[in-house]
């Protein structure tokens, strides 16, 4: 087999499962080329791969690395979301587990297109490491229950790889490749059931519902073929769960969630994902049981304990929990942004929220930029709240004055000024 006659046939509606293995192979093994990779993502995300395809791309992925086996007192599960703004539920998520006895080594990535990424927001936590080396996530896993770092050399290198020329190349919304892409680290890293939360909504990659339900479906299905036990949540991203988005500040906000903050949103999401994984390892009777269960961990202080654990485990300083404030990195221009008239929220542009953050350098445009932790927005009112001519929308966190300005425009922009409009539900479907 060659590359180009893999991609040709991917190009001409005619993939061969042996042909697309091949190719995740090469990826881990340089074969295969940049300009080659970019064109096997384009004409996946063109064309598709099937089902076959598709659990053949997630197998190879998985098998061009090392695959670990865990030996532990207690379920190893883990969550997985496919992105939105302001998403930080697997912050109280993976501790929240680890509190009722499951144990959590999620492998995470970092941002794609408009959306943040689990470990750009760890990284604004000063001195906290998310490269760890085998022995290292080992021992986190096994002492706290619960770590969460980037995919190693040796887990998943294909995915690795082609993870970052997505995120330039405009071929982040295939469902195919988002498929094999998310469960290929999760089966490496040895999961025993797996928890999925497919975002649907003007914040997320997959904006209208069918697609997001689709892809839940592939999720679910892919990863029964490759032998893990999943159920997915479809969940609405019409707002961000919490009210900011950038990786220090949806850090802040955990905190004061941990600390006992009334999140709504971010509560329930993480109440329902953790309830379902709960059952899947066997620690609930069913997701209302385990949901509860969840409560009482954040209620308790429980959760705020492992995760403290955890970020110690990851190099931050055990300070860091009763002085996160002083130390999270701040930006140096705050602007809000006034509403243009009275009414109420009706509609929020997620995915322009999440370009205005980009834009301020809190993401992505290449790969290889670097982010600036402290940029993004903060206090975002929520769907249905009801303002006054120039009361502020939002506050922009910008490094100078010039982009706080343009940030400001873009993000009035984003905000539909109307008359009060019921707010969507928050869990739109379940598939298992």
């Amino acid at each position: 087999m060659d590359a180009a006659s893999v991609i040709a046939a991917i190009r001409d509606g005619r993939p061969d499962p042996e042909g697309v293995a091949w190719f995740a192979a090469g990826l881990a093994s340089g074969a295969v080329s940049d300009a080659q990779a970019g064109a096997f993502a384009m004409a996946v995300c063109l064309r598709g791969l099937g089902p076959a395809g598709r659990v053949a791309l997630t197998r190879a992925m998985r098998d061009s690395g090392a695959v670990l086996r865990w030996d532990l007192p207690g379920p190893v599960l883990d969550k997985h979301s496919t992105g939105g703004i302001g998403d930080c539920v697997s912050l109280p998520l993976a501790a929240a587990l680890a509190a009722c006895g499951a144990f959590v080594p999620m492998i995470s990535g970092r941002g794609l297109g408009h959306t943040g990424g689990t470990l750009d927001k760890l990284e604004a936590i000063p001195g906290l490491a998310v490269e760890l080396d085998e022995d290292a996530f080992r021992a986190a896993t096994r002492s706290v229950g619960c770590a969460i770092v980037a995919a190693s050399g040796r887990l998943a290198p294909a995915d690795r790889r082609l993870y970052a020329i997505r995120d330039v190349s405009g071929t982040v919304e295939s469902i195919d490749l988002i498929t094999a892409s998310i469960l290929s680290k999760k089966l490496a890293a040895g999961l025993g059931a797996l928890v999925l939360d497919v975002k649907t909504g003007s914040g997320a990659f997959m904006a209208a519902e069918e697609d997001a339900r689709a892809l839940a479906r592939a999720l679910v299905e892919t990863a029964a073929g490759a032998g893990c036990p999943a159920v997915a949540l479809v969940t609405c991203m019409d707002k961000p769960p919490i009210p900011a988005v950038g990786n220090a500040l949806e850090v802040a906000a955990v905190m004061r969630f941990l600390a006992g903050e009334p999140f709504p949103r971010l509560r329930a999401l993480t109440g329902a994902l953790g309830g379902e994984a709960l059952v899947l390892g066997g620690l609930a009777a069913d997701a209302e049981a385990g949901a509860a269960r969840i409560g009482e961990v954040l209620d308790n202080g429980q959760a705020a304990e492992r995760f403290a654990a955890m970020l110690a485990a990851q190099g931050t300083a055990p300070a860091f929990m009763e002085r996160w404030d002083t130390m999270l990195p701040r930006a140096p221009v705050i602007l809000p942004v006034p509403a243009p008239r009275a009414g109420h929220v009706r509609t929020i542009d997620g995915r322009a929220l999440g370009r205005v953050v980009v834009a301020l350098g809190g993401g992505r445009r290449r790969e290889g930029d670097r982010i600036d932790p402290s940029v993004g927005l903060d206090a975002v009112l929520p769907l249905g709240s009801k303002v006054a001519a120039g009361d502020p929308l939002a506050l922009i966190h910008a490094a100078d004055d010039a982009m706080a300005e343009t940030a400001a425009r873009a993000v009035a922009m984003a905000f539909g000024i109307g008359g009060p409009a019921p707010a969507p539900p928050l869990i739109r479907g379940r598939i298992a």
